[in-house]
């Protein structure tokens, strides 16, 4: 059995409501004071902007045809008020004003300025507003106190119900952009992941395979671990293409949780694929650091270092020593990644990168409360260092 929520409940009451001014709409125009069924002529002009009016405002929407926009809904209902309206001042016949035709103009009215396009919800608001307006004047050109009245009561609701509509139709623009930028800055935040892992993952098989030809000449035997580190790497590469893309197909709840992300644990794993043949790689974990750090911490903190091992990769393969370290800094987590390279590389002039990787860091780190160098050491080499506010989770 389904169960009836309040807003079902609220609309079918609302529905009901119109329904019921209609109806007396109806009896009122065709009572001729003997009985309260419908009998007099003046009955059907009332009928039909009765009838037009509630097709406009009820036919269910999954059943509309194409033709029954929302600018024929609104518009058409009006212009028959208004006929209705010159009729009755042409001929002075007595078509009576009900308050089943106010409702159903006032909900036109509303659903003009909310739901039709910008250039028609002036045309068709400045129609409805109008056959409301002129309503009290059917059969009475006199503009007596009482009509007065009623034209002021009449530009009270009309203002009202506008208002309320252009309210709801800039919440609705304001809730569009705002899905708009977050699903742009989610793309965005996903192509930065991509480029991570790819091109860590890539840039690493490039190095292995230049590695692999210099030994195919000289030490052919110990080609088989350098091999396996570039399937190694490729499959990765591959997994972090196959989760992004599954990322971008999926809308539902699961799909963050296969965002290609790491964390802490994750540094150790990505170093004991980093190095190659003739490279000591070095992790140095304070066993102070919290292993209950915030999530988007240990993220920011793993692609700090895959960063500057891919940099590395590119711009010094000539390190032979390369050092990462994870420390507690009096409440700040400090990660710190130094290699002793001379900025030797054999890479092609595209692999090297456009820079920017570094500049999406920075803005990752300092997003989160942090600070992020990158430079020169004392010595020989260079070294990257973040810090970031080691907030419990």
């Amino acid at each position: 059995m389904r169960s009836v929520s309040a807003r079902g409940c609220v609309r079918a009451l609302a529905v009901g409501l119109l329904l019921a001014a209609a109806v007396v709409d109806v009896l009122y125009a065709g009572a001729d004071g003997t009985s309260v069924l419908p009998t007099a002529n003046p009955v059907w002009p009332t009928l039909a902007v009765v009838l037009v009016g509630l097709a406009g405002v009820l036919w269910p929407a999954g059943r509309r045809p194409e033709w029954l926009t929302p600018q024929v809904r609104t518009a058409v209902p009006a212009l028959v008020s208004a006929l209705v309206t010159v009729a009755s001042l042409l001929i002075r016949g007595a078509v009576v004003l009900g308050p089943g035709e106010v409702v159903i103009l006032l909900c036109l009215l509303f659903v003009a300025v909310r739901h039709c396009p910008p250039p028609w919800a002036v045309v068709c608001g400045v129609l409805d507003a109008g056959a409301l307006l002129v309503l009290p004047v059917r059969g009475d050109v006199t503009l007596s106190s009482d009509v007065l009245g009623l034209e002021m009561i009449g530009l009270l609701l009309v203002g009202l119900v506008a208002g309320l509509a252009g309210y709801l139709r800039s919440m609705d623009y304001r809730r569009t952009v705002a899905v708009s930028d977050t699903r742009r800055s989610e793309r965005l935040a996903i192509a930065a992941d991509l480029h991570d892992f790819v091109a860590h993952h890539v840039t690493g098989i490039l190095v292995q395979t230049q590695v692999a030809r210099m030994m195919a000449a000289t030490q052919p035997q110990e080609l088989d671990p350098v091999l396996a580190g570039i399937e190694r790497a490729a499959t990765e590469a591959l997994a972090s293409m196959r989760r992004t893309v599954g990322v971008l197909r999926d809308t539902g709840a699961e799909a963050a949780d296969r965002r290609p992300v790491g964390d802490l644990a994750g540094v150790a794993e990505l170093i004991e694929g980093f190095a190659t043949p003739g490279q000591q790689v070095v992790l140095r974990r304070d066993p102070a650091v919290s292993r209950e750090l915030p999530h988007e911490v240990q993220a920011a903190a793993f692609r700090v270092v895959q960063e500057a091992l891919t940099n590395i990769r590119r711009h010094a393969a000539d390190a032979t020593h390369i050092e990462v370290r994870l420390r507690d800094g009096t409440g700040r987590l400090e990660v710190t990644v130094a290699d002793d390279g001379r900025g030797g590389t054999q890479l092609p002039a595209a692999a090297h990168g456009g820079g920017f990787g570094l500049v999406g860091l920075k803005e990752r780190v300092t997003a989160l409360g942090g600070q992020l160098d990158a430079g020169p050491r004392g010595g020989v080499g260079w070294q990257v260092r973040a810090v970031f506010p080691a907030r419990k989770s």
